[in-house]
């Protein structure tokens, strides 16, 4: 994942949503539920340790990036399942391969966990274990969304749990 003189930073986002987690579960590792919500990425996992995973762009998500200049690959995240207890944790590699300078990042670390918190009520939290300061570290802490690199995690995860909870992702979002 890194080399052992850099400096890892851990981001964590954490939503409550009103939802069970198998609900949640699904929503994160669906395609049918990935290409509705956030960035509109179609995953593709392989969940056993070692497995695959990895995500490609529906083509809303790769017109939009053209219309600003990107031209995606047609796989835009790689990596691999090290952990998988459904419905509650997955944890996974994960480089992200949009462009030049986010594939020469290399592998990061994410998991998520999934808990019952009331009854019908599930904290949902995304831990991502990335190099300090790297330019991804700020793609996905949402830091470049006025650059048009969008909300990163944080809008990720409000846009899962909006359609979760009420069946429509955020207005105005870049889903």
């Amino acid at each position: 994942m890194s080399n052992p003189t850099q400096t890892i930073t851990t981001q964590v986002y954490r939503v409550y949503i009103r939802a069970s987690a198998q609900a949640i579960w699904d929503a994160i590792t669906k395609p049918e539920w990935t290409e509705r919500y956030g960035y509109t990425g179609i995953v593709d996992y392989d969940m056993r340790p070692g497995g695959h995973y990895k995500v490609q762009p529906t083509e809303q998500f790769r017109a939009a990036s053209l219309a600003m200049g990107n031209d995606l690959p047609d796989v835009i995240i790689d990596g691999e399942v090290l952990e998988a207890d459904p419905p509650r944790k997955l944890v996974t590699t994960f480089r992200m391969l949009m462009d030049a300078a986010t594939a020469e990042a290399g592998f990061t670390r994410i998991t998520h966990e999934i808990k019952e918190s009331a009854p019908g009520v599930c904290q949902l939290t995304l831990i991502h274990e990335l190099p300090t300061g790297s330019y991804l570290a700020t793609i996905v802490d949402g830091s470049l969304e006025e650059y048009g690199a969008g909300g990163g995690h944080a809008w990720v995860l409000s846009d899962l749990k909006s359609l979760l909870e009420t069946g429509s992702v955020l207005a105005g979002g870049p889903s």
